[in-house]
């Protein structure tokens, strides 16, 4: 019985023809592809950009398989191959020759409102919470019990270690290691003044902190609540609590990989 592989990619000319490749090679190593998505599969390749992995993750419900990337998008941070590695993987791969890296995800629970019970919202990037429309987000702050702050401004986001170098680090957040387990708050557009005394830069929690957010409705009763880019609008939530998931995303990682050649490489 041969081996099962699922293939994604995301539709472009150049995923398609990669994806062919793909197919032929494999097959030729004895190894199957899949038609459509096996959730038994032993590996996930996924095809494109790191758009494609998190639309990957989000559709399949966050799959346990391990999953590697072959960039033809633009960054590709989590893509590590390129289209010129795809014979060094597939024989690295049957040889045992990697490594497997995990990631923690970040949950959302959103809690009250029009929605009715407590839905769940999960990224490995991060979650974004906004105000609806062109409003601001007036946002009260708990990490653990403690209260922070009465947030006010365009919103916040809250990173993973796997996030910290995307929306996080355009809004100035820290670059974090994945192999330390930690969120970071990161303030968008913050408002510092007499009326409203929000923190202006990124906070980092320990894994087991949790951070519970009470949004206030001076006019619109909407926010905006976003995993990894895909934004829900809610009406009247009482309460966002976000922590991070026991649930993991492993990556396959190669000899020559190291996230700070590849900080270096993809963002100076």
């Amino acid at each position: 019985m041969k081996r099962a592989i699922n293939i994604a990619e995301n539709g472009t000319r150049e995923s398609a023809r990669i994806e062919a490749r793909l197919r032929k090679r494999l097959g030729e190593r004895g190894l199957c592809v899949a038609d459509g998505f096996d959730p038994a599969a032993e590996l996930i390749i996924c095809v494109g950009g790191d758009g494609a992995l998190l639309r990957m993750l989000a559709e399949h419900s966050f799959p346990k398989q391990p999953i590697v990337g072959v960039n033809t998008g633009h960054l590709g941070f989590f893509q590590e191959l390129g289209t010129k590695d795809i014979d060094m993987f597939i024989e690295s791969y049957i040889a045992g020759k990697y490594r497997k890296q995990t990631y923690r995800t970040v949950y959302a629970d959103i809690i009250g409102g029009e929605g009715g019970p407590t839905r769940r919202m999960r990224a490995l990037n991060e979650i974004v919470v906004r105000g609806g429309g062109s409003h601001l987000a007036h946002l009260n702050i708990y990490i653990g019990d403690s209260f922070i702050e009465q947030f006010c401004g365009d919103g916040i986001v809250i990173s993973t270690p796997a996030g910290s170098t995307a929306y996080n680090y355009s809004l100035g957040g820290s670059i974090v290691d994945p192999r330390i387990e930690l969120l970071q708050v990161t303030p968008i557009a913050p408002i510092n003044s007499t009326a409203y005394r929000s923190f202006t830069s990124g906070v980092l929690l320990p894994q087991k902190l949790s951070l519970a957010i009470f949004p206030d409705y001076p006019q619109s009763r909407v926010l905006l609540v976003a995993a990894d880019g895909d934004g829900t609008e809610f009406i009247g939530a009482t309460e966002i609590r976000v922590g991070l998931s026991k649930d993991v995303v492993t990556l396959l990682r190669f000899k020559d990989y190291d996230f700070w050649k590849t900080v270096k490489q993809k963002l100076l």
